[in-house]
């Protein structure tokens, strides 16, 4: 049986503990006092003076110096102290010096500088005893890489006499100088990009003019009559939480109008978060926006938040919402109505707080009419309407729009292009189908192509009969295609209008699939006439037939007319 005795201990007869050294109790000092300097705002130099200063208190030295080294490797002095700080910029010290310290990637120390040929060319103190010089040295690191050099040099009195301690001593000074470089650069960055966008708004001021200064601010270029409405709108909507739809052809702008509501809005400090709807396939936009969890489906590695939960307390921009399938319309519907939802294999219920912003160029009116669309959805997403006028019908716009894609240009390129009067002239003349990005790209095209700084006139494609409008839609001569203009969402009445079930939305499928064997369907000769001058395109010879995709298709089987293909 083992028998335990306790007893109490005397503590006059415990050993003692070991005292911290003097040595070390000045370098803990030392560190401290040196760390509140480098903590402390000034000039970068004036800080480095201020420690090498103050190192002098804690180490026994003649001299000092900071060297830093450049991208490419050149050493430049920064601050001396003591016998050096007399030298312009501080000390040179040799090359072979600093790389020996840059190899090393730790403190040197040199008993004897004579004895040492690295450190053979060490500027010489003519009042060291005998000319015997200690350097000490230690590499300045910021991420691991050396980028300067801190040096100290004294009169050697013996082969250690304290190097070794000062040596660890003055490695760590060099790693909290090695931080502090690194946050003054930094924050010298983050300056020049903040004069940088300062200097551009002040450039973009007078430009910007004639447009209130919250619409310069967000970026909308235009100063007519119906983008001024358009901004009034956003305006206005964007200070409440209220759902937007924003309606208009392709090239409108959009996301661009989208962002100016989040911007304008409470919500502006969190985030904005946006979705094409028709980029992604329905098999993957349902995790894109509801994420998923970890195994859900083959790929899913881990846990992933979708576009819902990241918008939280922010704004979601969904375009192209007119493209997602009936299917998607459905559970779209429910984080409309309740605000929440599940990721993609899991059941704990996510809610959000979202702001929806909602883009289209379709017309959802005839959409929800064919049975496309649910009017259920329609109704939420259509709480407020917003229409963007193309911009054939705000001529005046495109020589502000202009100017502002050659000055981008310019500054992307490092040129100086500019637009002539008759160039300005003659984009103001043009459809643009395309809307803005249209224009933009007829821009950025002829101001890459043309060899002058002045484009003129002849320089567009147009004029040389190689404009892309005029060749997609050569069969509309000089005017654009009959647009199908997205109506006002006011004159959507459901009241009087039937929104069909899906047996009518099918019976009327089939008989529009019939009606291409009947009377109205094109014999072969003019089906044939029709696909050469469309260069084989179907869907450009269903517009010159006035027919559906579909029913060309369908004529094509049916006359057995083999598709060319180049």
């Amino acid at each position: 049986m083992a028998v335990f005795v306790m007893a109490s201990l005397d503590p006059q007869s415990l050993p003692p503990m070991p005292a911290l050294s003097c040595r070390a109790d000045v370098a803990l000092r030392g560190l401290y006092e040196i760390s509140k300097v480098l903590g402390a705002p000034g000039r970068l130099d004036e800080v480095l003076a201020q420690v090498l200063d103050l190192l002098s208190s804690f180490v026994d030295m003649r001299g000092a110096t900071i060297v830093l080294i450049d991208s490419v490797g050149d050493a430049k002095p920064v601050v001396g102290y003591g016998r050096f700080e007399a030298r312009e910029g501080g000390a040179i010290l040799p090359e072979r010096a600093i790389g020996r310290v840059a190899t090393a990637r730790s403190p040197v120390v040199v008993g004897n500088v004579e004895n040492d040929p690295d450190f053979a060319a060490w500027p010489v103190d003519p009042d060291a005893p005998g000319g015997r010089q200690a350097v000490i040295a230690a590499p300045i690191l910021d991420r691991g890489d050396v980028i300067g050099v801190l040096a100290i040099d004294r009169p050697s009195s013996g082969p250690n006499a304290g190097h070794d301690e000062d040596a660890r001593f003055l490695g760590m000074i060099a790693n909290m100088i090695g931080q502090t470089l690194h946050l003054y650069d930094l924050v010298s960055r983050d300056r020049e990009r903040l004069m940088e966008d300062q200097r551009r708004l002040e450039k973009d001021s007078p430009r910007r003019a004639e447009m209130s200064g919250e619409q310069a601010l967000i970026g909308i270029v235009g100063a007519s009559r119906p983008i001024r409405s358009v901004f009034e709108q956003i305006n206005v909507a964007a200070r409440t939480h209220t759902t937007l739809l924003l309606r208009g052809e392709s090239g409108t702008g959009k996301e661009l109008f989208a962002r100016a509501a989040h911007d304008l809005s409470p919500r502006k400090d969190g985030p904005f978060i946006r979705l094409n709807c028709a980029a992604l396939p329905e098999s993957m936009i349902e995790s894109e926006l509801f994420g998923h969890e970890k195994g859900s489906f083959t790929g899913a590695v881990g846990q992933r938040k979708g576009r819902f939960e990241l918008a939280d307390r922010g704004t979601l921009f969904l375009d192209e919402i007119g493209e997602i399938s009936p299917a998607f319309q459905a559970k779209l519907l429910r984080v409309l109505q309740e605000g929440e939802f599940e990721r993609v294999g899991g059941s704990q219920t996510v809610k959000v707080d979202v702001r929806f912003v909602f883009a289209t160029n379709r017309n959802l009116e005839e959409a929800v009419e064919r049975g496309d669309f649910r009017a259920d959805l329609y109704y939420r997403i259509n709480v407020v309407p917003i229409l963007l006028p193309p911009l054939r019908e705000r001529p005046e716009d495109v020589a502000l729009l202009a100017q502002e894609f050659i000055r981008r240009f310019n500054e992307e390129n490092g040129v100086r292009k500019r637009l002539t009067p008759a160039a300005i002239r003659l984009l103001q003349r043009c459809n643009f189908p395309g809307n803005v990005r249209e224009l933009e790209n007829c821009v950025r095209r002829t101001a890459t192509l043309s060899r002058d700084d002045a484009l003129v006139e002849g320089d567009f494609a147009c004029t040389v009969g190689a404009c892309l409008s005029s060749t997609l839609w050569k069969d509309f001569s000089a005017s654009p295609p009959e647009t199908r203009r997205i109506p006002e969402p006011a004159t959507f009445d459901a009241a009087a209008r039937r929104v069909p079930s899906r047996s009518d939305v099918t019976r009327a499928r089939a008989s529009a699939r019939t009606e291409i064997n009947g009377a109205g369907a094109p014999d072969r000769a003019s089906l044939i006439s029709a696909l050469e001058k469309a260069g084989w395109v179907q869907a450009k010879a269903a517009r010159l037939l006035n027919l559906t995709p579909r029913q060309i298709a369908d004529a094509l089987t049916k006359h057995q007319i083999p598709i060319k293909k180049f």
